[in-house]
């Protein structure tokens, strides 16, 4: 269904995108500017340079410059705009992150009987990060009274943003869509008029949530936005024209691109820089295609990480260890495994609904 140009945009992309991230990573290392990761499981990773989602920004920027001069379209200019923007909303994330907010615990049960603190219960040998401050109050009363836990590391934890400034960032980079002439009020053939401006900004704030989220092992948020968008543009492509599936493409090798390096076990981590620019960019590619509808049903795997973890901070579930693919990992899975079964369901996903919409 593709064309020439499309397979062509395609290589491009992913050729520029290895390149400029390989160029990245090197300047990152001289910086001295890398990820610690809080997750028990991947503190063998710190030290991997973090914040590679420049090399995907900037991929992204020189290919709708080249393809400008050939006659490119404005949906893949304002495209990737509004991935400019979010990007650098999230390089501030990702410079807040390298100031140490405080060290957290990290305690063994090295009893015979399990221990409960906070909302775990600690089997014999198991070990977990006291954060909560339920957890906190629970391990000063445990060591002074019980002494059955051990202290086996602390984990620096890095200053963030609050959640309500995080939700006003995203705001701020989902407005862009909103420039005149634009959105388009039309969902699926019917005009719904002006609920299509809080309907967009809930998908683009949503896009950005989960994909930031669902970024926590090697190659997991690009091998799943690659899938998504190869698929979203199968489907814009036969929907509203290679017009507006473009923007798709360039994402997709973009992600491709990306993965030379952040394969596991992965060489650069793409950072919120990275996860912001590419929940955005994906869900305007989207709102600008008419492909909203398909294109959240393909990154069902994502939205459904961030309704279990929004469950979790709700108490209504309880995870040992957020978000869900963590959980996994805490319990056994390899993280190989997990990124196999988590990119392999977005295949899946993805070829449902392409069937279902009589695209393939």
């Amino acid at each position: 269904m593709f064309g020439q140009i499309d397979v062509f945009v395609f290589i491009i992309t992913l050729i520029a995108t290895a390149i400029f991230t390989s160029v990245v990573r090197r300047e990152l290392i001289r910086a001295d500017i890398r990820d610690n990761p809080i997750v028990s499981e991947h503190r063998q990773k710190s030290g991997t340079p973090t914040m590679g989602g420049f090399g995907i920004l900037i991929a992204v920027a020189m290919v709708t410059l080249f393809l400008f001069d050939i006659g490119t379209n404005s949906y893949l200019i304002i495209t990737a705009l509004i991935m400019g923007v979010a990007g650098l909303f999230g390089m501030f994330d990702d410079l807040l992150g390298f100031k140490v907010k405080e060290y957290q615990k990290v305690v063994c049960n090295n009893g015979t009987e399990p221990v409960k603190i906070g909302l775990l219960t600690l089997e014999p040998g198991e070990e977990a990060r006291i954060a909560s401050d339920k957890a906190k109050k629970d391990f000063a009363e445990i060591v002074e009274k019980e002494h059955k836990l051990e202290v086996i590391d602390e984990i620096p934890i890095k200053s963030e943003t609050s959640e309500t400034e995080k939700i006003i960032v995203q705001l701020v980079v989902a407005c862009f869509i909103l420039l005149p002439g634009v959105l388009s009020s039309n969902l699926m053939g019917i005009d719904i008029g002006m609920l299509m401006i809080p309907l967009a900004l809930f998908a683009i704030i949503g896009s950005i949530n989960a994909v930031n989220l669902i970024d926590g092992m090697d190659g997991l948020a690009a091998g799943i936005i690659a899938i998504a968008s190869i698929a979203s543009a199968l489907y814009t492509n036969v929907t509203t024209g290679s017009v507006a599936s473009l923007p798709f493409i360039v994402i997709a090798g973009a992600c491709a691109g990306f993965l030379v390096l952040n394969h596991y076990p992965a060489k650069i981590f793409m950072g919120d820089t990275g996860s912001y620019a590419l929940g955005a960019g994906y869900m305007v590619a989207a709102l600008l295609g008419n492909s909203l509808v398909f294109s959240i049903i393909a990154l069902a795997v994502p939205i459904v990480s961030v309704v279990v973890s929004l469950l979790h901070r709700s108490h209504i579930i309880t995870l040992p260890v957020e978000p869900l693919h963590h959980t996994l990992n805490y319990h056994g899975m390899s993280e190989q495994k997990i990124i196999i079964l988590y990119w392999a369901i977005t295949f899946i996903v993805s070829v449902i609904a392409l069937l279902l919409f009589r695209i393939i």
